[in-house]
C-alpha cells in the first residue's frame, strides 16, 4: 500500500523511460489534470505496458511547493492495462500544437515509487481468460495447425487463425487455437455505424490507423457450424461469440446467424451463444433470440443520447434501438450486458451516473463490461464536441455507487459462460 503519491515518469523519445523525483503523478479527469487518491493505486498488472506519447508533456504536482507543473525533461508517459483491470484515471499531459494524434490505445495514468511501477485501477474480473501468462506460444502454434489441417475448405477458421491469431496475436483466436472458453465468430464485413475510434475500419483522410483489417468476406452458415460445434462440445466454460473487433456489425448478418444458431443447437445443447453487437436492430435481436441465443453485449460509450449518437454516427438505427435490443433479451430470459467504454471525467459525470441509472432500470440489466476506451482524449473529446464535462465523482466512486444500489447486477470485463450465469457467477473460472 502506497504511503503517497508515486512520482512521474517521462520518455526521453529513443524508447527509455525515466522518473521525475521533483513530481508526483497526477491523473486526468475530463479536460482536467487532478491529484489521484493514494488508495486507488496498485502495482501495474502483468501484461501491462507503459509508452510514451509524443508532443505531449506530463502534468505533475511539485513535491515541495505543491503546485502543478510540467515535467519538461521528456515525452509524458501512460499505460496500458491489461484486460480484468478498469482505469481510474488517464495520463494527464499537455499537449504541443504539432503532436500526432495517439494511436487506439487506452491510455491510463502511470507512476514509479521504490521500483515498482504504479497505475490508478481495480480488478474488476476474476476471470483470467486473457491472461498474457495463460498463453504458450507452442501450444498455440500446434492448435492453429491442427484447426487449419482440420478444416481445411473453411474460410472463417483460415480467417481466424491466420490473421487473428497468428498476425494480430488476438486473446480470442488464441483461445480458440488451444481449444477453450470463448469461440470467436466474425461473420460480417459491413456495418452500419460509423464509430470514431473504429479498430477495424478508418477513412483514408483521417490521422490514425485500423488496429487490424476487416473481415473481408460473408461466412455462411455451415462454415459457422463446422468448428463452433466441436467447440462447444469440448471445450471447458465454452462460449460462441458472434461480433469481434474484425468485423462490421454481427445483426447485419443475422438470417445467417439464425440458421448457424438453429443447426448448432440440433448438435448440442451446451455452452452458451452470445452476440457483441451495437444493438441496432431490435427485430433481428427478437428473432435471434427465439431461435436459442443465450445473451447479447451491447456496446456503448455513454447511456446518454446525445454523447452516443456523436460517436457511433449512426445509420439508420437510434439510441432508442439499442435500449430495446436489451429489453428484449431480457424478455426471452437470456443474460444482458453493456460493453461499457469507461472514460474518466465522462462516465463518472454525475449527469452520466442519473442516465446509466435510469438504463440499468429501464432494460434489467444483467451485467456491466467496464472495459477501457481505447482512444486518443483529446481528440475524442474534440471529435464529439464535448468542452465541459461536467462535475464529476471519480470512476471508483461510481462503480461504488452502482453497486450498492443494483446488488444484482454484475461487474466484469468478459462475457460470462453459462456455468457462472447459471450458478456461482463469483466462482473464480478458467483455471
Amino acid at each position: 500500500m502506497l504511503s503517497q503519491s508515486p512520482y512521474i515518469l517521462y520518455s526521453d523519445g529513443n524508447g527509455n523511460i525515466f522518473e521525475d523525483t521533483s513530481l508526483y503523478v497526477t491523473g486526468r479527469s475530463g479536460w482536467d489534470a487532478v491529484p489521484i487518491p493514494v488508495d486507488e493505486w496498485i502495482e501495474l498488472p502483468e501484461g501491462g505496458n507503459l509508452y510514451e506519447l509524443p508532443g505531449r508533456h506530463g502534468i505533475g504536482i511539485d513535491v515541495q511547493t505543491g503546485e502543478m507543473r510540467l515535467c519538461e525533461k521528456g515525452w509524458a508517459v501512460a499505460a496500458f492495462i491489461p484486460p480484468a483491470h478498469t482505469g481510474l484515471y488517464m495520463a494527464a499531459y499537455e499537449t504541443s500544437k504539432d503532436a500526432p494524434t495517439l494511436p487506439l490505445f487506452c491510455y491510463t495514468a502511470a507512476g514509479w515509487q521504490n521500483d515498482v511501477m504504479y497505475v490508478p485501477a481495480v480488478r474488476i474480473e476474476k476471470d483470467i481468460r486473457q491472461e498474457a501468462a495463460g498463453y504458450d506460444d507452442a501450444k498455440i502454434e500446434t492448435g492453429t495447425h491442427r484447426l487449419l489441417q482440420a478444416y481445411p475448405h473453411n474460410r472463417l477458421v483460415k480467417h481466424l487463425m491466420e490473421n487473428c491469431c497468428m498476425t494480430y496475436t488476438c486473446p480470442a483466436a488464441r483461445n480458440l487455437a488451444i481449444g477453450r472458453w470463448e469461440c470467436p465468430v466474425p461473420v460480417s464485413p459491413a456495418c452500419n455505424a460509423n464509430c470514431i475510434g473504429c479498430i477495424s475500419f478508418q477513412p483514408e483522410e483521417e490521422t490514425i490507423f485500423s488496429t487490424q483489417d476487416r473481415l473481408t468476406f460473408k461466412p455462411t452458415a455451415e462454415e459457422i457450424v463446422e468448428f463452433t460445434v466441436p467447440h462447444l462440445e469440448t471445450a471447458p466454460y465454452p462460449i460462441v461469440s458472434f461480433g469481434q473487433g474484425c468485423e462490421g456489425e454481427p445483426l447485419l448478418m443475422w438470417e445467417t446467424i439464425r440458421e448457424a444458431i438453429i443447426e448448432i443447437r440440433k448438435h448440442t445443447k451446451k455452452g452458451s451463444i452470445n452476440i457483441n453487437t451495437n444493438g441496432s436492430r431490435p427485430d433481428a435481436v427478437e428473432e435471434l433470440c427465439r431461435a436459442g441465443l443465450n445473451s447479447i453485449r451491447v456496446s456503448t460509450n455513454s447511456a446518454r443520447e446525445k454523447i452516443y449518437t456523436p460517436y457511433y454516427r449512426p445509420n439508420n438505427y437510434t439510441f432508442g434501438d439499442i435500449v430495446e435490443s436489451l429489453k428484449v433479451v431480457r424478455r426471452h430470459g437470456g443474460w444482458t450486458s453493456i460493453n461499457y467504454f469507461v472514460f474518466p471525467g465522462m462516465t463518472d459525470s454525475i449527469e452520466e451516473y442519473e442516465a446509466l441509472r435510469k438504463l440499468i432500470r429501464d432494460t434489467g440489466l444483467s451485467m456491466i463490461q467496464w472495459r477501457n476506451f481505447n482512444i486518443d482524449p483529446d481528440w475524442y473529446l474534440g471529435k464529439i464536441g464535448v468542452s465541459e464535462t461536467g462535475e464529476c465523482m471519480g470512476v471508483k466512486q461510481l462503480i461504488e455507487l452502482i453497486r450498492e444500489e443494483f446488488p444484482q447486477l454484475k461487474f466484469g470485463y468478459f462475457n460470462p459462460p453459462m456455468e457462472r450465469i447459471r450458478g456461482n457467477y463469483e466462482a473464480d473460472f478458467a483455471h
